[in-house]
């Protein structure tokens, strides 16, 4: 398929795991991508990378999601080379602390707020005031969805994120598309704690379909998402979990 024949898309915290899966299937299907993440070198690799797929379709931006600078000088980039953006894609998250709700500092509880919410509210405001054209997909998670032991202001951020994605479909609609897809874990290294060792082993036996995701699954979901085979989809979350939320509890 070359459903993304001619376009260009944005996708932020993508030098690896599922925003680089994303950028590749994108790339794959004749798209240009802007690549962004906090580590010059790994978007360096990300780059050769998508490059194996699709030469010279790919740009990278090094900086904080959450720094007001890096985005204007990404958008400075995109207007510069492109003139336009068809899809955006909010990947960008963080998970620094581990724990109950009522036991994580108010500073950290903040960062991940500003990284995980309130940048891609920002990225959002700047892609629409640079003339987004087409979509936009947010990265969620389950733990999103209710409560999440272990995760439990990430799962907070992200049941935020989803009720963003919400708001924003129905005040950009007509003109532009918003969705998310809520992931279970997936192999990338902001879940590695979850499934290290042996712990893949009794992870995988709870979803029906018998394994972990890989960033590869959620790179479709996206990619569906964002792609005029979507066009009359918006406001939704998209469940990408190997079948556990149809498994009745109890």
């Amino acid at each position: 398929m070359r459903r993304f024949e001619g376009r260009v898309a944005l996708i932020t915290g993508a030098s690896r795991g599922i925003g680089l899966a994303v950028a590749e299937r994108l790339v794959s299907e004749g798209a240009t991508v802007v690549i962004t993440g906090r580590k010059p070198e790994s978007l360096t690799d990300a780059v050769a990378r998508l490059d194996t797929v699709a030469p010279g379709q790919a740009l990278a931006v090094a900086g904080r999601a959450d720094d007001a600078d890096h985005r204007a000088e990404v958008f400075a980039l995109v207007t510069e080379r492109f003139g336009a953006l068809d899809h955006l894609v909010n990947n960008a998250g963080i998970n620094p602390a581990f724990g109950p709700a009522l036991e994580i500092e108010s500073s950290v509880v903040r960062k991940i707020l500003d990284v995980n919410v309130v940048a891609a509210l920002d990225w959002t405001r700047s892609a629409v005031a640079a003339g987004l054209r087409r979509s936009i997909v947010n990265t969620a998670s389950v733990a999103g969805l209710a409560s999440s032991p272990g995760l439990a202001f990430y799962g907070v951020s992200k049941a935020a994120l989803l009720n963003l994605t919400q708001q924003l479909a129905v005040e950009l609609a007509p003109a532009l598309r918003v969705n998310a897809v809520a992931p279970a874990v997936v192999r990338t290294r902001l879940a590695q704690a979850l499934y290290a060792g042996d712990r893949e082993a009794a992870l995988a036996a709870a979803y029906p379909l018998g394994r972990i995701g890989e960033p590869e699954d959620v790179a479709g979901a996206v990619a569906f998402l964002l792609s005029d085979d979507a066009a009359w989809v918006t406001g939704h979350t998209l469940t990408i979990d190997g079948g556990a939320s149809a498994v009745a509890v109890g």
